[in-house]
């Protein structure tokens, strides 16, 4: 992934903490710890990482709220961390801009793999729209998605922004307009695939996506589901370097 990775550990829990550390540099990253959110987002404004580990149950504040913020102000990688299992918990990670879950107690080697996944995601996306051989900018609509800062920009001004899951997923329905994908299509590689029931790790995604690119998510023309098998994206797709 060249050059040792940074990641920034929030969580209440100073065990926890050194565990994640130890983990975490034994596979070369660099790693903070930060017990409470104000200081981890002072920090993270400061000098952002290239990953956040956050755990919901923050002594100062909902780690929740800190995804929020920290997907709506900076451009690096959330996996969220937490002892709530609940699927209603997992998906309002999700919802909420985190790019994977992960529920404590979890295996060290789990973790460290989506770690990689999430870092991985986001530097083939920069790299393939740096690369100058296959084009990185799709015009569909009254949009056009740029694969380099993974932002969607609207023809009255409007711009938004994906998580690299999000922009991934977007990137396979736009690739392949008018053919309908399965959700294990959508998903990608076994490896990179979220371990939620349901497929809902998908469903999420797309709804997120079509909160930005649908005039109406609820009535949604872009990117149509199509009952037992999958999803659709109905417009043309131009793709430009």
């Amino acid at each position: 992934m060249g050059g040792r990775k940074r990641i920034y550990v929030v969580d209440d829990d100073p065990d926890v903490r050194n565990l994640l550390r130890n983990v975490l540099e034994q596979f070369c990253f660099t790693v903070e710890l930060f017990g409470a959110g104000q200081t981890a987002r002072a920090a993270i404004r400061r000098d952002p990482p290239d990953l956040c580990l956050v755990d919901l149950g923050l002594p100062d504040m909902d780690g929740l709220t800190l995804v929020r913020e920290l997907w709506e102000d900076v451009r690096f990688g959330v996996v969220v961390l937490t002892g709530r299992g609940d699927v209603s918990d997992r998906v309002l990670g999700l919802e909420l801009g985190a790019d994977d879950y992960i529920v404590k107690p979890f295996e060290p080697r789990e973790l460290v793999a989506r770690v990689k996944t999430v870092i991985r995601r986001r530097e083939q996306l920069a790299a393939a729209a740096a690369g100058g051989v296959q084009a990185s900018k799709a015009r569909f609509g009254d949009w056009v998605f740029d694969l380099g800062d993974l932002s969607l920009t609207a023809d009255d001004g409007r711009r938004d922004t994906l998580t690299a899951a999000e922009a991934e997923l977007l990137t396979a329905l736009l690739k392949a307009p008018r053919r309908v994908l399965s959700r294990e299509q959508l998903q990608g590689p076994e490896s990179d695939r979220d371990d939620m029931p349901f497929d809902r790790a998908v469903d999420v995604r797309i709804s997120r996506i079509r909160k930005k690119i649908e005039p109406d998510p609820r009535a949604p023309k872009l990117i149509k589901t199509v009952y037992g098998a999958g999803y659709l994206f109905t417009a043309e797709v131009t793709w430009v370097v």
